[in-house]
């Protein structure tokens, strides 16, 4: 298994650790629809060990013999700072970066565990669950709102935009720093537009983050 690091979008590295990835589910309502979810009334967490964490530049590879995996692109923050039940000022002063990621989800097994009532990390915090892009620092992207788009094979598939977002990203660092401290080199993803899908051998993946960073990546 490949060693990540964390990476600038100009290829030197980040001197952080890798640390932990908090997750939300259904943070866009369209999503939650698309697979029949409720919106929950309050931000749904998890989180995915670093071990989930590889390179999105590289192509993407997964367990073949647990059913369908689908692909679910988000923006990821990085972030730079100790936040413990954190106030809304001190969870922005956080943010180190942004890039992007891909939140592969193995699906018929998510499904199975949710007719359990069982806990999702079986589908969710498999070893290369979370492609990560390079990030881009805080002060290289607009502050107002971001936009993000996955093409596969030249084709749109999604697009997000935070202001779509039912817990907006400074508002949902400052939640989650009230459920679990996170670290410095710990990376928080937002949740996914709708559009998700399975990935299928061969496809082509390009991932953009505004026109400030560009990813392409391929499903082996």
């Amino acid at each position: 298994m490949q060693n990540y690091q964390h990476h600038w979008k100009d290829g030197t590295p980040v001197h952080l650790p890798l640390g932990k990835i908090v997750c939300i589910g259904r943070n866009y309502a369209e999503h939650a629809r698309e697979l029949n979810n409720p919106v929950p009334d309050e931000p749904l967490l998890f989180i995915k060990p670093s071990t989930a964490a590889v390179y999105a530049t590289r192509p993407l590879d997964f367990p073949r013999d647990c059913g369908s995996v689908h692909f679910e692109t988000e923006l990821a923050v990085l972030i730079g700072r100790p936040l413990t039940n954190a106030s809304a000022t001190e969870a922005e002063s956080a943010i180190l970066g942004y890039g992007l990621a891909l939140d592969l989800t193995l699906r018929d097994v998510q499904g199975r565990l949710k007719e359990k009532g069982q806990p999702w990390e079986r589908a969710k915090a498999f070893d290369g669950s979370c492609p990560l892009s390079p990030f881009v620092p805080v002060d290289h992207v607009r502050k107002d709102h971001l936009t993000f788009t996955l093409d596969i094979d030249g084709q749109r598939q999604q697009t997000g935009d935070t202001r779509e977002m039912l817990n907006p990203i400074v508002p949902l660092i400052a939640h989650m720093s009230s459920q679990f401290s996170l670290l410095p080199g710990d990376v928080v993803l937002t949740g996914t537009p709708k559009g998700v899908g399975p990935l299928v051998a061969g496809q082509v993946l390009s991932l953009e983050l505004e026109d400030v960073l560009f990813v392409e990546t391929k499903v082996l």
